[in-house]
């Protein structure tokens, strides 16, 4: 399924898209109505909290969590104290102060197509085209950081979720210090309990022996909902096309795509698109913390 190549898809969801919604996430007219106005209702009684409360943006909470309002809420908290905590590192954050991380370094990639199940595959070259030293895993962070940011704004995503490769090729010790047990709590912290997203699978891939020292650093973190979504190939494609049509690949994983012949360079146009929300997204989070 191809979109147009580092554009986000705005349209309007199609009526498979809101059937496979209501089989998977409870959306009918009648719940999205129902969990929105319970949502609205209880963000105003949380005078701690500052998000906005339009339909749309309570969508980008409530389909993750299956339109249950108070869930909603609890995952709106969650997301204020996990900015709260990392202040330093996400206040003000904008794709501009990140630009030569992102065009300079293909560390972090997303396919131009989507999958068989027409969702977004995001692909992290954890490996040797990482320099710590120059993109240190503060700039890593920050780059998943925008990256979710413009991904929540597609209809479709919010309800297919997304799928995120992590291509360990050339993995070195250089790379094994910069993902420290901190970095690795944030980020699956992050994923787990802060993130308004919904991710279906990770699929590690082309790992070293060397991994099983970077694993140590996650496993502690991982909880058992993300552990079941997560899936070790090495350097079997066979076992990672299991999971995603090769039809829907580039050569590089073994898929009957051209290889990538793109980089990060090429879709930051797509995350300056909107800057608008990004700004409005850096307000948000506790009341008492609005500059």
């Amino acid at each position: 399924m191809a979109v147009p190549p580092f554009t986000l898809n705005l349209s309007p969801l199609s009526d498979s898209l809101l059937e496979l919604s209501r089989v998977e996430l409870r959306e009918t007219p009648e719940i999205r109505e129902k969990s929105i106005r319970e949502l609205r209702q209880l963000l105003h009684e949380a005078t701690d909290l500052h998000y906005r409360d339009d339909d749309d943006f309570l969508l980008i909470f409530l389909r993750p969590c299956h339109f249950y309002p108070e869930s909603a809420l609890k995952m709106m908290r969650r997301i204020a104290e996990f900015k709260k905590t990392h202040n330093a590192m996400l206040k003000h954050v904008m794709p501009e102060d990140e630009r030569s991380a992102f065009e300079d370094h293909n560390i972090v990639n997303v396919l131009t197509n989507l999958d068989h199940k027409g969702r977004r595959v995001l692909i992290v070259n954890c490996g040797a085209p990482w320099d710590p030293k120059i993109v240190n895993s503060d700039k890593l962070f920050r780059i998943f950081y925008l990256v979710h940011l413009a991904a929540q704004l597609e209809l479709a995503t919010q309800i297919r979720g997304v799928v995120v490769i992590m291509d360990f090729e050339g993995l070195s010790m250089k790379q094994i210090k910069a993902l420290s047990p901190a970095f690795s709590k944030r980020l699956l912290t992050f994923i787990q309990e802060a993130m308004p997203l919904r991710l279906k699978e990770v699929h590690i891939i082309k790992q070293p022996y060397l991994f099983k020292m970077v694993w140590t650093f996650f496993k502690p973190f991982i909880q058992e909902k993300l552990g079941k979504r997560m899936h070790f190939h090495g350097n079997d494609m066979k076992s990672l096309h299991k999971f995603m049509d090769p039809d829907y690949l580039p050569a590089n994983y073994g898929g009957n795509l051209p290889a990538i012949n793109y980089c990060g360079k090429d879709w930051f146009p797509c995350i300056l698109d909107h800057i608008d929300h990004i700004e409005k997204w850096n307000s948000y989070g506790y009341a008492n913390a609005i500059p």
